[in-house]
Parts: structure tokens; C-alpha cells; sequence
């Protein structure tokens, strides 16, 4: 499995590493507060860590829903928090002419699931030369994401990392199949991080917007590390029921402290650490 690296770390080696934030860039106060909170557990527990927000969602399930500030208010906001708290950012992008804006900022770009087969996306992420973060759509087996990566690499970065977020099931449901671990890291070589929040999410479940069960979160995320995944992905809220977007799986402070020392030890363990 190749790895990456990320400023003074290597995702995919011998240390956890953690993509973390709010779902939406809401206000300074709230993605400040929790770029802190996880920046100081992180650190005190040896984590490589990578704050997460979107300056839009694109694709949320109503028009009237809350999208975020846009990309250059947002933008403004995740250059202060990567500027006060040194750490690296990554975001999400969803039309080709974006990917030139946000690397002035972001280290990591995000392909969102829903657009992980847009090859036009796909080019314009790997062109900036920034990590490249594809989240493997809903409808793709983890066999299947070898094509969407070859996107990146046939337009001449190496920088990708596949993050798994469940497969679409039923009605309004996702289940996650841990056999893309090994499949996403061993057979096609890149490290995995899974998705422990979106994989709880009922999509479109509430009729204007998505329903989770975040009890399920420690679960999955427990078992996607013991499965050998190299880093996780949470969305984490200082209040997830007054958040404007994704707060029914998004995880509380409380729950992230406890949690994230979980995880780290299964990962030792798991790594021979």
C-alpha cells in the first residue's frame, strides 16, 4: 500500500490519521471552537490530524436547506483556522472551475460521493497537485473505485486517498461492508479512510433532509480500524441537534474524546504499535 504525505506526516504509516469538523462552515465560532477541541486531543494523543469543512453543500436534499457561506467567505474562514491552529485543511469541491480557488487553501481536495465518477472533477483536483481524497460513491463497489482513481493518476498525481462512506442499500439506508479495506488498501493499494459518520446517515430519510443514527458511529469506526483502515473520518459539532446540516449523525464532544483514545489503541493494537 502506498502512502501519502501530508506536511510533517505520512497518512497510511504507523499513526492514525483523522479527517475532523462540522459538517458546513455555519459561523467562526463554531468551526473555531471545534478546530481547537480537536487539534488539543489529537495532539495529546498523538494523531495525525486534518480539520474538515464545507464552505457548500451542493447537494442537499431540499432547495430551502442550508448550503454554507460559499466558497470565498468560506474559504476566508478555513485560511484563518489553518493559520491560527497550524493545521492542514481539507474541503470539498463540486464543479471543475472550483479546484484552482480552494488549493490556495485547502492541502486535501474532497471529491464528494455523489460526483466521484465526474471525470472533468476528478482532472481538476488532480491538476492542482493537491492530495486528492475521493469518497467512494454509494453505487460503487470498492472493486469499482479503481477506475475513478486511475482518473487522478493518469493526469499525474499520485496524492489519492479513498474514503469509504457505505454502500446504498434499501430505501433511505447505507451498509458498510468491511471487506473494502482490504480490497481499497491491499488489492488496489491506497490507504482507506472510512467514513464513521456518513456511513450512520439515512439518506433523504426526513423527506427535505437526511435522518442518522449516530449511536451506530463508535461501532463502525471501532470496527473499521480492527478491519486495518488507516485513518477515519468524523463530523463532529459542539451541539450536532442545532446543527444546520448532517447533525443526526454528527458526533459531540463528549463522544469524540472518548472515542477517538478508542480507536487510537485499537489502532496500536491492530498495527503492532
Amino acid at each position: 500500500m502506498k502512502t501519502v504525505k501530508l506536511n510533517n506526516f505520512l497518512i497510511g504509516d504507523n499513526k492514525l490519521t483523522i479527517m475532523a469538523g462540522p459538517c458546513v462552515i455555519e459561523n467562526e465560532d463554531v468551526v473555531f471552537k471545534t478546530c481547537e477541541f480537536l487539534r488539543t486531543l489529537c495532539n495529546k494523543l498523538d494523531i495525525n490530524f486534518i480539520f474538515k469543512a464545507s464552505y457548500d453543500k451542493a447537494n442537499r436534499s431540499s432547495i430551502n436547506s442550508y448550503r454554507g457561506p460559499g466558497i470565498y467567505e468560506g474559504l476566508e474562514i478555513l485560511d484563518k483556522i489553518k493559520k491560527e491552529f497550524n493545521v492542514p485543511i481539507v474541503t470539498d469541491i463540486h464543479i471543475p472551475d472550483e479546484a484552482n480557488i480552494v488549493k490556495e487553501v485547502a492541502d486535501v481536495i474532497q471529491i464528494p460521493a455523489f460526483l466521484s465518477r465526474q471525470t472533468d472533477l476528478l482532472v481538476a483536483a488532480a491538476k492542482t497537485g493537491r492530495i486528492v481524497n475521493i469518497k467512494k460513491g454509494q453505487f460503487l463497489s470498492p472493486y469499482q473505485i479503481k477506475e475513478t482513481a486511475k482518473k487522478v493518476s493518469d493526469s499525474g498525481n499520485e496524492l489519492i486517498l479513498i474514503t469509504d462512506r457505505g454502500t446504498s442499500f434499501g430505501y433511505n439506508n447505507l451498509v458498510v461492508d468491511f471487506r473494502s479495506v482490504p480490497i481499497i488498501q491491499d488489492d488496489l493499494g491506497y490507504p482507506l479512510i472510512f467514513d464513521a459518520t456518513h456511513s450512520v446517515q439515512l439518506p433523504g430519510a426526513n423527506g427535505t433532509n437526511s435522518g442518522g443514527e449516530r449511536r451506530f458511529v463508535p461501532t463502525l469506526a471501532k470496527a473499521a480500524i480492527a478491519s486495518g483502515a488507516k485513518g477515519l473520518f468524523f463530523e463532529v459539532h459542539p451541539s450536532p441537534n442545532c446543527a444546520l446540516c448532517d447533525g443526526a449523525n454528527m458526533i459531540d464532544f463528549q463522544t469524540t474524546h472518548s472515542l477517538f483514545k478508542i480507536v487510537n489503541d485499537i489502532f496500536k493494537l491492530v498495527n503492532n504499535l
